[in-house]
């Protein structure tokens, strides 16, 4: 599975903060390992840098899931850790009902 991290002129994307997000990522979807090729994180501040916004980073996620259509996600976090874990939770609650109806059909 690979992990494509991205950020907004708003958000400093250092490679430690690349590290982290993709092992975050990677741990939460890897018993659905095998069937994902790719995920995509894109990151944004929606304030746009001004201090004013209580959560206000947003955490768009798309999987690429053999034999399905992209899925896709948004979580808006505090914080980056709040917006990347959330958003990762969520798709792993999407992958698990995408996979368990396509099974059942």
């Amino acid at each position: 599975m690979q992990v494509q991290i991205r950020t907004d002129n708003h958000i400093e994307g250092t490679d430690a903060m690349a590290q982290w997000a993709s092992s975050t990522v990677k741990s939460a979807l890897e018993r659905f390992s095998d069937q994902i090729t790719r995920v995509e994180v894109h990151l944004s501040d929606e304030s746009a840098g001004k201090k004013s916004a209580v959560q206000s980073i947003q955490c768009t996620m798309e999987a690429r899931v053999e034999g399905h259509q992209p899925l896709a996600i948004k979580h808006l976090g505090a914080n980056l850790n709040q917006a990347i874990e959330g958003a990762a939770e969520k798709m792993q609650r999407l992958i698990e009902s995408t996979l368990g109806r396509a099974s059942r059909t």
